[in-house]
Formats: structure tokens, sequence, C-alpha cells
């Protein structure tokens, strides 16, 4: 297995890790979560839009659109779960760009391991094929020449074989994570913020440990000031643009070098 990361001059890793949401974030989807009003009319309602509202639906009336919101319609979360895998494919296509799609590229053009950590209930592979759609179609900015050009760099300072450009990409996504916290009988789309801690508890874990094996790979060892260089420059940054879970986040997971970014009202700022 070859550990992907970003190289500084010296010629180490930087070991810079990154975990994303999806929707309002990476990309605006359009993709909406399927409400009712008091005729029992159903209203579509855009997950930006979601964001703000959420905490209302299904406990008081309030007007969106033109109309009386009373709670959720049957299956609301019907396009966010497997039933809509295929249309999610052809979506991602149309979708705008998002605040923290700029390090989302950077992420993918460096090779980086990354996450995503959205509360949409896809098959984990489903994510994974957007991704990969994202890549063969050099979508907005991300550059497969320049991905496989670094992962073939990764390969020749590890002497491992050379695979295809498309095996290659492949083998890179496979070490990315993936986590639609909704996928499955567990999780709920309206209140993912607990499973969002989980996965990225998981997803830090996981790049922790593959630090300990750069540091052995490279051997990398106390820098001339003393300090451990893995401890010094392991670094992870997690975007989302719902506030509240930012703010489970900020209360439940206390990491170290993990910087946490809102991308609520469209721009990416420290939280």
């Amino acid at each position: 297995m070859i550990i992907v990361e970003n190289f500084e001059e010296n010629n180490t890793p930087d070991m810079k890790y990154y975990a994303f949401d999806w929707d309002d974030n990476i990309v605006y989807m359009p993709t909406e979560i399927i409400l009712i009003d008091n005729e029992g009319e159903e209203v579509g309602m855009s997950t930006h839009d979601f964001a703000k509202y959420r905490s209302k639906i299904g406990s008081s009336e309030f007007e969106y659109r033109g109309t009386t919101i009373v709670n959720y319609a049957n299956l609301p979360f019907r396009q966010f779960k497997t039933d809509g895998d295929n249309q999610f494919l052809e979506d991602v296509m149309i979708a705008k760009l998002g605040p923290a799609f700029d390090d989302f590229k950077e992420a993918i053009n460096n090779g980086s391991i990354f996450s995503i950590i959205t509360a949409r209930g896809h098959n984990p592979n489903t994510l994974r094929k957007a991704v990969k759609i994202y890549i063969e179609n050099n979508f907005n900015g991300i550059n497969k020449n320049r991905l496989v050009h670094n992962l073939k760099k990764y390969r020749d300072i590890s002497d491992e074989s050379l695979l295809s450009d498309d095996e290659m990409v492949d083998a890179y996504l496979i070490l990315c994570k993936f986590y639609p916290v909704s996928f499955g009988d567990a999780g709920s789309a309206a209140n993912p913020e607990d499973a969002k801690v989980d996965a990225l508890n998981e997803f830090y874990s996981y790049c922790k440990k593959l630090s300990n094996v750069i540091k052995k790979k490279y051997n990398i060892k106390k820098d001339i000031s003393g300090e451990n260089r893995l401890e010094k420059y392991f670094s992870m940054g997690f975007s989302d643009d719902d506030p509240k879970n930012l703010e489970t986040i900020k209360k439940r997971v206390k990491k170290d070098n993990l910087t946490i970014y809102s991308t609520n009202k469209g721009k990416k700022e420290l939280y």
C-alpha cells in the first residue's frame, strides 16, 4: 500500500489530511428534502435552507416559499438514500461550486488523503464514483494528469511497482474514506451530528496510523529544534456548513492539529 501525501522541499511528506462535508461545502447540489405544507402538498427544500430551518421542522409551523410548512413529507430524504444513487451521479456534474471546493481540488491534485463525511445515505461506493467522475472529467480544475503525475512520483520514491493511470486512481480512492452517515439502517439525515463526530474520530485515527507508517518509511526523526516532525507537521482540516454539526464536533472532538472551518453563508471561515 502506498501512502500518498504532498511533499515538502526537503522531499518528506507534509502529512496534511482533509475531511469535507459534501452539500453546500464542496458543491451545491440540486437535491431537495421533501416537506409538507398545511394543505398537504409536498414542498422541496434545498440543503442550504435545511441547515437553517431543520430545528423548526415538525416542532412549529413556519413560512417557506409562500406556503406554511408543518412537517416532513413521507420519505423526505428519498433522494439522499440509495434509491437516489443514480440521480446523485447525474447531479454532481451540474452542481455549483461550494466554498470548500478549492481545498477539495488541491487535495485531489496533490494526491492527499481525504474523507467525505456527509449526512447523505448513499452507498459509500457511490460517493467514491462521484469523485472519480470529477477526476475523469477534470471538473473545474481537478486535474487527472497532475494527480497521476504525483501518484507516480510517490510510487517511485516508495519503490512500488507502477500501475496504469486508472489503476493508480482507483488505488488512491480506496485509501480515501467515504462516510455517508445515514447509509443503511443506522443514522439520521435529519440529525447527523453525532454520527459525523464518530466518522471524524474514525478518520482521524486512520490518518494518525498512516502518519506512523510514513514516519517509519521516511525515517522521520526529531528535527534540529527537538520537535518530532510527525507531530509538528501532522494536521487535518474539517469543514461543514451546518452550525449545529460544527458545535457538536467542537464540543466532542478535542484533537491536536485539527482545524475546524465553517462554510456557512458560502464563506470558509475558521470556526
